[in-house]
C-alpha cells in the first residue's frame, strides 16, 4: 500500500466517523434510545446488571449490510 492509497483510506476512515458521529449525535437529541427495542434482554439480581442488546444488534447489522452494499455496488461502477 502506498502512502495515496494511505491517505485516501484515512480520509475515507475519517468522513464515516464524522458521518456516524453526526448520526448519533442526532439520534441523541430526538431522545431516540436502543436500549428499548424488543429483543434486548436486561437482567437484574441485587447489584448485576447484564444487558444483552440483541435486537440492537440485530438492526445494526442489517444497516450495516445495506450500507456496506450500497458502497460496494457505488464504488464498482
Amino acid at each position: 500500500m502506498n502512502l495515496y492509497s494511505l491517505a485516501r483510506l484515512l480520509i475515507f476512515l475519517g468522513l464515516a466517523l464524522l458521518v456516524s458521529g453526526g448520526v448519533l449525535f442526532l439520534f441523541a437529541r430526538a431522545g431516540v434510545s436502543f436500549s428499548g427495542l424488543p429483543g434486548n434482554i436486561r437482567i437484574e439480581r441485587g447489584n448485576l446488571t447484564c444487558v444483552f442488546a440483541l435486537g440492537a444488534s440485530i438492526l445494526l447489522s442489517i444497516l450495516l449490510t445495506l450500507v456496506m452494499n450500497f458502497l460496494a455496488r457505488f464504488l464498482n461502477k
